[in-house]
């Protein structure tokens, strides 16, 4: 079980659909304490079904590639890692190979976040590329280069209207200004890892009996080079306890 005790953000706050806000560059990549652990997982979970959370078509490679060298520019900045000749020595004292024959195993074994890359196809962006660990209850075999309105298409909230707007935002985010927002979800299994089908959804009929909180802080870049635009996500799941400030956790 990997759960945080600090989130950077009220995850209670509700926020009206698709509740973005202006993010500061040096927010884009998150280290938080369970770092080591996501990681850890992040690599038993590649070794043991890669194609499962791995995904790149040959149109993404450039994306990917410029993605990859945005990542490693932008954790070499942070207080814990270090650039090693070709490789990045990371916080949990990992030494990674810069791969870039394989960009998305790469970003899998360097950072908490997940990262989807989407690109301009017709009038729609499409999932051309992905590094996927922790799915919050989707298969990205299901989405795989669809465009983004099929990408939402099991959530409820995410109607024509909101689908438009949200890609009008993606049409228009800058280089300059990536942009941020967040999610919050009651589960009973605080698992990291949850592959589910559009077709096999959630129950959330115990939703307001679970004990665990799970809330992606999602962000929301354009790589200025190939022009794809980044969806990264950063997963905390923490112990209801933690959010209640009336009780204390064991």
């Amino acid at each position: 079980m990997i759960l945080n005790k600090v989130i950077p953000y009220d995850p209670l706050r509700p926020k009206a659909m698709p509740g973005i806000s202006p993010l500061d560059q040096g927010d884009w990549l998150r280290v938080d304490e369970t770092y080591a652990a996501q990681l850890a997982e992040k690599a038993r979970i590649v070794e043991k079904d890669r194609d499962l959370v791995l995904a790149m078509s040959e149109d993404a490679r450039l994306a990917a590639e410029e993605l990859l060298e945005t990542v490693v520019t932008a954790l070499i900045a942070k207080e814990g890692f270090s650039l090693q000749g070709n490789a990045l020595l990371c916080p949990d004292e990992r030494l990674v190979e810069l791969d870039r024959s394989d960009p998305m195993l790469t970003l899998s074994q360097l950072t908490q976040e997940d990262f989807c890359i989407l690109q301009k196809q017709g009038l729609e962006h499409v999932l051309t590329g992905a590094s996927l660990c922790f799915p919050a209850s989707w298969l990205l075999a299901e989405k795989f280069m669809r465009p983004l309105i099929n990408i939402h298409e099991p959530v409820a909230s995410y109607d024509e209207n909101i689908a438009r707007r949200v890609q009008r935002l993606f049409d228009g985010v800058r280089v300059e200004q990536p942009l941020w927002r967040f999610n919050a979800l009651w589960y009973a299994d605080p698992a990291l890892h949850q592959p589910r089908s559009a077709h096999e959804r959630r129950d959330e009929r115990f939703a307001e009996t679970a004990k665990f909180m799970r809330s992606e802080l999602q962000t929301i870049r354009r790589l200025p080079l190939t022009g794809a635009v980044i969806f990264g996500i950063h997963t905390y799941v923490l112990a209801e306890c933690t959010l209640n400030r009336q009780s204390a956790c064991p």
